[in-house]
């Protein structure tokens, strides 16, 4: 008998055949790479694109609209030997002292006595919060009333307790605690509810058995909490940081004039300042772009100084030292407990 074979069909062959087939996972990939793509597309054109032409540009003399001319790195070479660029980096590094500093103590302060609150809570945490979301600019319209050398509210307060008139706006130091001042303002209520989250993330048993062994309020403080709000301050300090050597708007604002935007003797004039100064004042765009540079390498040196400071090596030693203090307090509150259960 003849044994007769059935042909497959094409359409079951080669369905089979994809069935076999490795599926390709680029393909697969593809809806959720083009879910994700609109942001690096943006981000391409308006995030890396102008950073890496402003490196182009710091190379060139460019007065932004005519051809640009090769010079190299003579824009930094003069930047090394400009004394006006010194002056704005002395002149941002005081006004950063001025305003970091107590504006981060001010802030740790005021968390810590709205973590111990026990009424109008919500009230007190808009109302430090209203300052970050008020415009920098109304901000520093207000402070110039106050500072100002004639009219200001603060002369008038000095005079009224027989003090002399200060001219704020005029003197060097004047200008420099002016814009600490609105600074300070302005930050020390965002810093304090960062604060404020850092400080309800801390076990109530540590200060618990802070309080059983005897410990004061202040020893409490200094001690437990801040060891234990390290990261949490340093978060705050290198942000404070970045921000506080890119004032601009406060400057700006409270000396209007175009062609003396940094006040008299140039006392107000930061980084940023003579940035905007350099490139859309004077149209030196390539000298512009290298302060620029010159700036993000002055913010990545401070921001590694505030970490080795207040980060430290022995940051793990002193959370790991805490912990076992708090667990030998709750292990001895335990036994007594047990004790007297037998008793």
């Amino acid at each position: 008998m003849a044994v007769t074979s059935k042909a497959v069909p094409a359409s079951v062959a080669a369905a089979t055949a994809s069935a076999d087939k490795r599926p390709n996972k680029y393909r697969q990939a593809l809806p959720q790479y083009t879910a994700v793509a609109p942001f690096f597309i943006l981000f391409a054109i308006f995030g890396a694109f102008p950073v890496l032409f402003s490196i182009w540009i710091s190379l060139h003399s460019w007065d932004g609209i005519g051809p640009m001319k090769w010079v190299g790195l003579a824009q930094y070479q003069y930047l090394l030997t400009d004394a006006t660029f010194w002056k704005t980096i002395g002149n941002t590094l005081i006004i950063w002292v001025l305003s970091t500093v107590p504006m981060l103590l001010l802030a740790l302060v005021i968390a810590n006595a709205l973590h111990n609150a026990t009424r109008l809570r919500t009230f007190y945490r808009i109302a430090y919060f209203i300052p970050n979301i008020t415009s920098v600019v109304a901000i520093t319209l207000v402070f110039g009333s106050i500072f100002s050398n004639n009219f200001g509210l603060l002369n008038a307060f000095l005079q009224s307790i027989g003090l002399g008139q200060v001219d704020w706006l005029t003197q060097p130091w004047g200008i420099k605690i002016a814009i600490a001042t609105i600074v300070t303002w302005r930050w020390v209520g965002y810093n304090a509810i960062i604060y404020l989250a850092g400080l309800q993330a801390i076990s109530a048993d540590v200060y618990e058995a802070a309080k059983v062994d005897g410990a004061s309020p202040r020893q409490t403080f200094w001690r437990i909490t801040v060891p234990m709000m390290r990261p949490v301050i340093l978060f705050t300090a290198v942000t404070s940081t970045i921000g506080g050597l890119q004032i601009f708007t406060e400057s700006r604002v409270l000396f209007g004039d175009t062609s003396n935007i940094g006040g008299p003797g140039d006392a107000g004039l930061t980084i940023v300042s003579y940035l905007y100064q350099s490139a859309f004042i004077k149209n030196q765009f390539g000298y512009g772009a290298a302060v620029g540079w010159a700036l993000f390498i002055l913010i990545v040196l401070f921001s590694i100084i505030n970490w080795r400071l207040i980060g430290g090596r022995d940051e793990d030693r002193l959370t790991r030292r805490a912990a076992r203090r708090v667990e030998r307090k709750i292990a001895a509150q335990n036994a007594k407990r047990e004790a007297a259960d037998v008793h």
